[in-house]
């Protein structure tokens, strides 16, 4: 009789059995600054209104399917072109898994620079793709544009994922090198633009242009990351598609209004991105002061910054035993060795970090 090990030994996938599913450490009374989450809440008077808002739900109703108001407001909050189509998600990251699951057959290939986002090659994975990256140059991060095309010559990728700006760098790519690898790709290129709130940049207006771009976005970063609404925006052609394999209801009825709702007070959400802009600049400038730290520019709401060698994980044990929780970077990357990231938070947590780290140093 076959034992459970046995069975999974034959049907699980091995790819998938090789795998370590995505952790999310507990930060039960720290103060947390690892997920590049929006410090702040709302307003009381805000919440109270919000709530109002709710209470005409109808739960016994199933949500809107397409969520056609909340892309109203997306249009209208996000400057969308008009002719370009928006497509929910459950998070970007579904989104990510529907260009994927659309595209992935027989020897279909994922591009991306390395390092950057870890879903993109758990997703590729999960759906049979073939993932390859091209590290990124040492010294500010900047793409490897030879060695990108080159890639894309040998490869014929059928999707390249970009994050713009990148995590976990937090560096804007140049556009005429983002322009170049456009021009070369035989496939669609993926802008990931999670963080365009705080980096004054985007390829919204490239759409037209570029007949296969698509630029992906989310409103986790802006301080409503518990909805779980990510947006793909692109050609209604290329979305059409996206669609036909999408989970029907995918957005739920509480997270469509409580958008919305959020987004007709848009200037909430500006006023906290500009605190968070201001605050990135103050904590990058008090960071460089710190003896043996190298910090890296960020056009993001978290900074990468680099710690003496050997020292990463002492220091990230040295800040949570003082009720710190950042990101260690380290191992992950040759890039990264002696990286830690941390998320811009509020000014009080801000200070409380650094006093943290300069205990710790």
């Amino acid at each position: 009789m076959s034992t459970q090990i046995d069975l999974i030994r034959r049907w699980v996938r091995p790819e998938v059995r090789g795998l370590k599913a995505y952790h999310v450490p507990n930060a039960s009374g720290l103060i947390k600054l690892d997920a590049m989450e929006n410090p702040f809440s709302w307003p009381k008077e805000l919440v109270e209104e919000w709530l109002g808002s709710l209470r005409e739900v109808t739960l016994n109703r199933y949500p809107d399917p397409s969520g056609k108001d909340l892309k109203l407001s997306l249009r209208e909050a996000m400057a969308v072109p008009e002719d370009m189509d928006i497509l929910l998600g459950n998070g970007s990251d579904e989104l990510i898994q529907l260009i994927l699951m659309a595209v992935a057959g027989a020897n279909t290939k994922v591009l991306a620079p390395a390092p950057t986002f870890s879903m993109y090659r758990m997703i590729a994975t999960f759906v049979g793709m073939e993932f390859a990256t091209v590290p990124l140059l040492n010294h500010d991060f900047s793409l490897d544009l030879p060695a990108m095309i080159e890639a894309v010559q040998v490869m014929q990728p059928a999707v390249i994922f970009i994050a713009y700006p990148n995590n976990p760098t937090g560096n804007l790519f140049a556009e005429h090198d983002l322009c170049a690898l456009l021009e070369a790709a035989p496939g669609v290129v993926v802008l990931d633009e999670a963080y365009h709130a705080f980096a004054d940049s985007s390829f919204l207006s490239y759409l037209k242009r570029y007949d296969n771009l698509l630029v992906l976005r989310t409103l986790s970063k802006m301080g409503l990351a518990g909805l779980r609404i990510g947006t793909l925006i692109g050609a209604p052609s290329w979305l059409a598609e996206f669609d036909k394999i999408r989970l029907p209801y995918n957005i739920n009825t509480l997270s469509q209004v409580s958008a919305r709702f959020a987004l007709a007070h848009h200037d909430v959400l500006k006023q906290q991105t500009e605190i968070i802009c201001a605050e990135r600049t103050r904590l990058s400038e008090r960071l460089g002061a710190l003896n043996g730290v190298i910090v890296y520019p960020s056009c993001a709401n978290f900074i990468l910054f680099r710690v003496p060698e050997g020292r990463a994980q002492s220091i990230f044990d040295g800040l949570l035993n003082r009720g710190v929780l950042i990101k260690s970077m380290h191992g992950s990357a040759t890039q990264l060795e002696n990286c830690l990231r941390v998320t811009v938070g509020t000014p009080h947590e801000n200070d409380s970090f650094m006093d943290a780290l300069t205990a710790v140093l």
